[in-house]
């Protein structure tokens, strides 16, 4: 397959890169920054400049060019300014699909986050909540589109201990930490699984092996 990531130098999608080029795939990384590109060509993947608060709907779909698979990984970060959080956050997801749409791409899966889908209590973090809020829309966005084959994760808080390999992964997890490690390696999965098509899945470290819960997911759609 061939599948390119938006958000190709971030900390989950280095990750998977690397485990994608090491399945035999074609990896595409988009990058803003080309001083980064060394890093995805260690990594295995083919770096590409690509700025997604600059770049239109056509200069994406060009990119996006024989592409199987689309996975948006991008997120304007910590620190960064509430516009950027929804120019990025959202905005670059929507983007993306629409450069999907036009380059013919119908598998796409979005790094989401634990509590998008609802509104952050009144105490939340302001910036964590615009965080949330920009995620939710962009997967409402994406859900509304039939011509994508959508998978939405989200994954719980994110930390960079050593992947387990063992994780929980469910429509309602209901809160918890899992690694980034981890993370990548579901989204391998996910990538090449059809059964998800059409799901929103959350994400938690638990005592499940990540293929197997998977395909336990992928299963329970089809039942």
């Amino acid at each position: 397959m061939r599948i390119v990531i938006a958000g190709g130098h971030g900390k989950i999608a280095l990750r998977l890169e690397r485990l994608l080029a090491d399945r035999g795939h074609t990896v595409v990384g988009f990058i803003r920054n080309p001083d980064h590109a060394n890093d995805l060509v260690a990594a295995g993947a083919e770096p590409v400049v690509c700025d997604l608060e600059r770049a239109s709907v056509e200069e994406v779909a060009e990119h996006l060019a024989g592409a199987d698979a689309v996975v948006f990984a991008a997120g304007a970060g910590p620190g960064s300014t509430r516009e950027r959080t929804m120019t990025v956050d959202y905005g670059g997801a929507v983007l993306l699909a629409d450069a999907a749409e036009d380059a013919g791409v119908r598998r796409y899966v979005i790094v989401s986050s634990m509590g998008a889908s609802t509104a952050p209590p009144a105490d939340t973090d302001p910036d964590f909540a615009l965080y949330l809020t920009a995620k939710g829309e962009a997967d409402e966005d994406l859900r509304s589109r039939g011509a994508l084959d959508l998978t939405i994760l989200r994954p719980g808080r994110l930390t960079d201990d050593p992947g387990t390999g063992l994780i929980a992964l469910s429509e309602r997890e209901g809160g918890g930490a899992i690694r980034r490690d981890d993370v990548a390696a579901i989204l391998a999965e996910l990538i090449a699984e059809p059964g998800t098509i059409g799901r929103t899945l959350e994400v938690v470290g638990g005592d499940v092996p990540v293929a197997e819960a998977v395909k336990y997911a992928a299963a329970r759609s089809r039942s």
